[in-house]
């Protein structure tokens, strides 16, 4: 009995064994597909993100050189403005104030007993700065005045009025203008002197205050210099052998209108504006130039329709193409219209004669049509390369005369012979 139920439960033991191994295996071969598949889509994955983060990174790398070039021009432009504006300003704008000392000279070869000066005193200026630039610009009006520094002392108060001249000289020594003006001190009572003295007594003693005036005298309001004769100096005089002087300065100040008005009472607003116009100015510039680089002008040149006139020598060529292809016709209807012999050396020949005479014509054809275009090129405008126009088509005829016949009229045609091949 058990000997019999044995094999059968074998073989079911073994058929269970064969099932596992084979879904063992079955799930291997799943789980290695599935692990190759998942190997795959990470290497496309990474290839995907490698190719992105190199597009990235040159496109990061193009976006800073292009933004360092934009920095740099325009770094390059607003310096370029800043410094047009300045040497405009230098160049535009005068001197603004000038002032130099004056110093007073007289004789002392009079009477020493005598209380007053032997001489008016004179003092000797000059307007040029360095001794070769003019101080005044051509044309600008200028505020001409003298200061005068003098004592409170009894001699200038009882001196009254006194007057000052001034003359200005060309460089040849003339006098081009003078002119003359009265002055005197501010008149002051004896006690708002004796209060001025007690309440200032302190600043006296010291030395830190003097009982001096500063008068000033306007010797001219709107002084313009000559181009043609330019002031390049002056000669101060005041007429008073009594007055007592401590220092005195003359001062030159250009009266401004219109545009230098401007640029001298608003600088910094002037400078802004300057400044900003001509870098619009070059930034219209540069783009203009990009452009003519990049597309060859403001527009694309497919947009833009130029209408060329065709030159002699396109039309004499034009000429010769046509007369050429005219030969050609004209061999080949020879050709065909030609008498066919029965023979191979008749048709040899035949052949031979007329290849000869179409090089023979052909030769003499381009002769022709080199004397005819440089003897007598036609200079007539053209409105397009396909059009002829009456000019061109007489000059075809005459080309076209010493070999072709006109139509309409009877030629004798010889067939050529054998002795053309020779």
């Amino acid at each position: 009995m058990h000997e019999h139920k044995d094999p059968p439960q074998r073989q079911q033991s073994a058929e269970l064994e064969g099932g596992a191994s084979v879904q063992t295996r079955t799930r291997r071969r799943s789980v290695c597909s599935g692990s190759d598949t998942m190997g795959a889509g990470m290497g496309s994955i990474l290839h995907w993100l490698h190719d992105v983060a190199s597009v990235t990174l040159l496109k990061a790398r193009r976006t800073l050189f292009q933004a360092a070039v934009l920095f740099c021009v325009l770094g390059l432009l607003l310096w370029v403005s800043i410094f047009l504006y300045g040497s405009f300003y230098y160049s535009y704008m005068p001197t603004v104030s000038f002032s130099t000392p004056v110093h007073f000279y007289y004789t002392s070869d009079c009477d020493a007993s005598e209380p007053g000066l032997c001489s008016f005193p004179r003092a000797n200026i000059s307007f040029l700065k360095n001794e070769r630039d003019q101080v005044m610009a051509y044309g600008q009006p200028y505020r001409i005045s003298l200061e005068l520094e003098m004592p409170e002392s009894p001699v200038n108060e009882q001196l009254g009025m006194f007057m000052v001249k001034m003359y200005a000289y060309t460089k040849g020594g003339e006098t081009v203008s003078s002119v003359g003006r009265s002055t005197m001190l501010h008149y002051r009572s004896s006690l708002l002197q004796t209060l001025n003295t007690l309440l200032f007594s302190p600043f006296l003693l010291t030395g830190m205050a003097e009982q001096k005036q500063l008068i000033e005298v306007e010797l001219f309001s709107g002084y313009k210099t000559n181009a043609y004769q330019p002031t390049i100096g002056a000669v101060i005089e005041i007429q008073s052998k009594r007055v007592q002087i401590y220092s005195s300065q003359l001062r030159i100040h250009a009266y401004f209108t219109g545009i230098r008005y401007v640029l001298y009472n608003f600088p910094l607003t002037s400078a802004v504006i300057g400044v900003a116009t001509n870098f619009a100015f070059l930034s219209v510039i540069v783009l203009f130039s990009y452009l003519q680089f990049i597309w060859g002008g403001l527009w694309p040149p497919d947009q833009v329709r130029i209408r060329v006139m065709m030159g002699d020598n396109t039309r004499i060529q034009q000429r010769r193409e046509e007369a050429r292809r005219r030969m050609e016709r004209e061999n080949s209807q020879r050709e065909l219209d030609a008498p066919k012999v029965i023979g191979s050396a008749n048709e040899a020949s035949d052949f031979q004669g007329n290849d000869t005479a179409a090089e023979l014509s052909s030769k003499k054809f381009s002769v022709i049509s080199d004397a005819s275009g440089v003897d007598a090129p036609d200079t007539r405008e053209e409105g397009s390369h396909d059009s002829k126009g009456p000019d061109e088509k007489d000059s075809s005829d005459v080309l076209d005369g010493c070999l072709l016949p006109h139509q309409g009229e009877t030629t004798l045609r010889q067939r050529p012979g054998p002795w053309m091949s020779l």
